[in-house]
């Protein structure tokens, strides 16, 4: 009985991940990525139903990660926070940017693939439907500071995703054009200055 060539999983996901990369979703070929895998479409079929679920496994994992994160900030009892705390929630901090931009960047290709090369797949819809959730978390957030007469109580839910939305392309962008970690860092400073929750929200410090 023949082993297993095993050795075939990391050539196919490399090579899918080159094209996917290359042309998107939509225009790359299977049979394209398994030639460059050394390997058959048959053999790819043993393994992935379609070239979309090829697609998300090269960003599951990834997505895992995102919405974790997602989900923790969801998670905190906003009551027991203090006024300091959650008025910093709302400060642009470099530090606080950066480090989402580290966290993309250490997941930069399957990043890359879900914000700039999803088209055709479950995914296309990635950028909205995250700053949908991080809407739904940071109005909680947004409604506390209300309640507790910290800021201008005229932004609803709608105006919030609208400004968020601007908010969260300006991270999906530097991705989508290929900056380098440099670029990024000086970006990050930009964005820093740029957002300034704290004199859009009329936040009282």
């Amino acid at each position: 009985m023949s082993t297993p060539d095993h050795s075939i999983d990391g050539r196919l996901l490399k090579s899918a991940k080159k094209h996917f990369l290359a042309n998107g979703f939509l225009n790359a070929q299977l049979k394209t990525i398994c030639d460059d895998a050394g390997i058959t479409t048959g053999a790819l079929y043993k393994r992935y139903k379609s070239k979309e679920e090829l697609f998300e496994a090269l960003v599951k994992n990834a997505l895992k990660d995102i919405y974790e994160c997602v989900a923790s900030k969801g998670k905190i009892d906003l009551s027991n926070i203090s006024n300091e705390k959650l008025i910093a929630a709302w400060t642009m901090t470099y530090d606080g940017i950066i480090e989402w931009m580290r966290f993309c960047f250490e997941r930069y290709d399957a990043f890359v693939l879900l914000v700039r090369c999803a088209e055709g797949t479950q995914f296309a819809n990635f950028r909205h439907e995250f700053c949908a959730d991080m809407t739904e978390i940071d109005y909680d957030w947004l409604v506390e500071l209300q309640q507790r007469g910290l800021c201008r109580k005229d932004v609803d839910k709608r105006e919030l995703h609208l400004l968020l939305t601007a908010y969260w392309e300006a991270y999906y962008e530097p991705f989508v054009h290929g900056y380098s970690w440099e670029e990024l860092e000086q970006h990050a400073a930009i964005m820093c200055r740029f957002f300034d929750w704290k004199k859009a929200l009329d936040i009282q410090a």
